[in-house]
C-alpha cells in the first residue's frame, strides 16, 4: 500500500455536527420540481438525496435558468440555517492541528462553497485545510465522483492510491469509490452503505481513529 499524502474529508456530520434537516430539504426540493413538472409526483424519493434528485431533475433537459436559480434558493435557505453556530465533532480540531503540516487535507462538500467556508472560519479549522470544493466546483454533486476528480486533478503530485477519504454517507463513499479513492465511514449507516453499493475499506466511530489510517 502507497504511503497516504492526502485525506479528503467531508463536511457535514463528519466535520462539523451538522443541524441541516437534510430530510425535510429533500422533500421540498422534490415538490418543487414536481410541481413544476420537472420530476413525476409519484417517484419514490426513499432512498434519494436532494443531490440525487437534483440530477435526475437536470438529466431532464426541462431546467430553464429560472428553475435553476428557483430550485436552488431551496437547499440554501436549509443550508443557511442549518448552518448556523453548528458545533465541530468531537476530536476534529485535534486531529486537524495534528495532520496539516503532514498531509494535504481537503473538504469535498455538497454544500456551497460560501456556506462552507463561513462554517469553517466561524470554528477557526478553515485555515487547516488545503482547498474546499463546493458544489459550484463540480459538474454533478457527490454521490457523482466530480468533487473528488477535481481534487485529483488539482493536486496531480499526489497518486489516487495515496488518497484516503472520511465521510458519513452512502454518497460520500459513492464518490469516493467511483473516483478510485479508499473510503472510511464515520459513524456511518453501513447497512445502508452497503444497499447502495458502497462497502467502506474501514468504519470508524471516532475522527481520532484516522490516524491508524494513515
Amino acid at each position: 500500500m502507497k504511503k497516504i499524502k492526502g485525506i479528503i474529508f467531508d463536511m457535514d456530520n463528519t466535520i462539523l455536527r451538522s443541524r441541516i434537516d437534510f430530510e425535510s430539504m429533500k422533500k421540498e426540493t422534490f415538490r418543487y420540481l414536481a410541481s413544476q413538472g420537472i420530476l413525476p409526483a409519484d417517484l419514490d424519493i426513499t432512498n434519494h438525496t436532494s443531490s440525487t434528485i437534483i440530477a435526475e431533475a437536470t438529466k431532464t433537459g426541462l431546467m430553464t435558468d429560472q428553475l435553476i436559480k428557483e430550485m436552488w434558493e431551496i437547499p440554501k435557505r436549509f443550508e443557511v440555517i442549518g448552518m448556523k453556530d453548528a458545533d465541530l465533532e468531537s476530536g476534529v480540531t485535534e486531529l486537524l492541528k495534528e495532520l496539516h503540516d503532514r498531509f494535504c487535507m481537503v473538504v469535498v462538500t455538497n454544500n456551497s462553497i460560501e456556506a462552507a467556508e463561513v462554517a469553517l472560519r466561524d470554528n477557526g479549522i478553515l485555515e487547516y485545510f488545503d482547498c474546499v470544493v463546493g458544489r459550484e466546483m463540480m459538474k454533478l454533486m457527490k454521490p457523482s465522483p466530480d468533487g473528488f476528480l477535481y481534487v485529483l486533478n488539482r493536486y496531480e503530485n499526489i497518486l489516487v492510491e495515496e488518497w484516503i477519504s472520511v465521510g458519513d454517507s452512502w454518497i460520500d463513499g459513492k464518490a469516493s469509490t467511483e473516483a478510485g479513492v479508499r473510503f472510511i465511514a464515520y459513524q456511518g449507516d453501513v447497512e445502508l452503505m452497503n444497499k447502495m453499493g458502497v462497502y467502506p475499506s474501514a468504519e470508524i466511530t471516532d475522527i481520532g481513529e484516522l490516524k491508524r489510517f494513515i
